[in-house]
Parts: structure tokens; C-alpha cells; sequence
């Protein structure tokens, strides 16, 4: 069975505008809603946010769900009800396991870093959502940081449940169908994406050619059903990106 690629543009994302956020949902999220757009494979969430400084998400509740986030620009704030709180960078890999249920609050940390008003920036953050193999597990979080694997070029695993990625994945996730990857690419590099059931690339920065869908810039997605590895080369600014690896997705109905 030949690859199916479904291109969804940046511009074309829900979109949430306040005070304080600025946030393009993926898929269906909070208000937005669309039943032809709830997920793909087992990806449930893909949030591209920013946020002003000083201000940010209070605390509040989650359950049963894998959470990852890869922090793009600035820094977030992390405190949870499990005791666990620090600053997540651009390359520290991040999950939080909701499991029974956790109670968490992200912020934008710029002025707690500085101290300086005129230094405050926004954080942009991608945030992704995935069911866990299992409902009710104890909450848990981890965190590493992939800054060094990153230079040295080519794909990152991030975060996976796969038994073959036991030895070489950044963190773990409770879910043994699906894995995530990130990439900082140079300009004119190509890579590949993995060979799965469903693959979803981002593109979190910059801009790619990809193998028969052409041109993605920043904010554009890529969804295939049977991925046969296609090649992707960074533009002239290269690109960072992300890819879920998944071997199944949620059952609707």
C-alpha cells in the first residue's frame, strides 16, 4: 500500500488568541472542535504556544496522558502536585505522566531568570499530547537534556514506549506503540523519516523540502499513513523538526 501525505499548513491551525497566549492547535483542542480532526495515530494534542512574559498557564488538572514538552524559545516554569518543579530550555526533553491525576502550573520565566524587566521574552513551546498504554499509573515526570546529541547532527529519540528504543531514547513514555524524534538540521541536509504504520512530521523552525509533498515551512505539518522513510532536506536557514514514530492510533467509535 502506497504512503498517503496529508499536508496541514501552519495558517490553517485553530487558533486561541488572548491577553497572555498565543496558541495554533493541530487538532481539535478546548473550543475548537472538528470531528474529522480529534487526532492522527495516536497523537491527541500538538500545541505550538506562546507565551508573554510573567504570566502562563495556572495550576490545573490532567488525567491519563502522556504530556511531552519541547520548549523552543525562553524558558517555561514547571510545578506540579508530585513535588517536581525546574525551569524547562530549548533542549531539555520533558514528560510529565498525568496517570490518576496530577495538578500542574507552567509559566513563563524570563523575569525570574534575569531579574531584569527589559530582558523579559516570550516562551514558545510545542506541547503534545499521547495516550498512555495503561489508565490510572502513578504520576510521574522526567527530564534530560539533549543539547550535546542534538549538535552532533541527525535524529534524536526524545521520548518512547518501544521496547527498541529502550537503549537509546532521552526519555520514556508509557505508551509502546509510539515514539518521538527531534532534529536540529543544517541547511541541505536530508534526513529521513522512520519507516511506521503513522508518522507525523512538524516543522518547529525553519523551513524543509519534503519527498512528494514539496515545501513546509515553519507551523506546517506532514501526516502519512505508511510511511516509507521519506527523505526530508533542510532550506537555506535549516530547520528544526519533530516526528512521531507510531505502529498504532487511538480506536474511534
Amino acid at each position: 500500500m502506497a504512503s498517503v501525505l496529508d499536508i496541514r499548513r501552519a495558517d490553517d491551525r485553530f487558533h486561541t488568541r488572548t491577553s497572555w497566549l498565543d496558541s495554533r492547535h493541530s487538532f481539535s483542542f478546548s473550543r475548537h472542535w472538528d470531528p474529522a480532526n480529534t487526532h492522527f495515530g495516536l497523537l491527541l494534542v500538538s500545541n505550538d504556544d506562546v507565551v508573554a512574559p510573567g504570566t502562563g498557564f495556572d495550576t490545573h488538572p490532567h488525567r491519563d496522558m502522556e504530556i511531552i514538552t519541547w520548549v523552543l524559545e525562553g524558558g517555561l516554569v514547571h510545578q506540579d502536585s508530585e513535588g517536581h518543579n525546574g525551569v524547562i530550555y530549548p533542549g531539555l526533553a520533558q514528560r510529565m505522566s498525568a496517570g490518576a491525576g496530577i495538578l500542574h502550573s507552567e509559566k513563563n520565566d524570563s523575569w525570574t531568570l534575569t531579574g531584569e524587566p527589559e530582558h523579559e521574552q516570550p516562551v514558545r513551546f510545542i506541547q503534545m499530547w499521547t495516550i498512555p498504554d495503561t489508565a490510572g499509573i502513578q504520576p510521574g515526570y522526567e527530564q534530560l537534556d539533549i543539547n550535546e546529541e542534538l549538535a552532533r547532527g541527525g535524529w534524536v529519540t526524545l521520548a518512547s514506549g518501544m521496547p527498541e528504543h529502550a537503549s537509546q531514547r532521552a526519555i520514556g513514555i508509557r505508551q509502546k506503540h509510539a515514539a518521538l524524534h527531534v532534529a536540529r538540521v543544517r541547511a541541505g541536509e536530508t534526513l529521513r523519516l522512520p519507516d511506521a504504520p503513522f508518522a507525523h512530521l512538524f516543522v518547529a523552525k525553519g523551513s524543509v523540502e519534503l519527498e512528494g509533498a514539496g515545501p513546509l515551512g515553519t507551523g506546517d505539518a506532514g501526516r502519512i499513513t505508511g510511511s516509507e522513510g521519506q527523505r526530508l532536506t533542510a532550506g537555506p536557514d535549516g530547520a528544526e523538526v519533530l516526528a512521531w514514530e507510531m505502529t498504532a492510533a487511538v480506536m474511534v467509535g
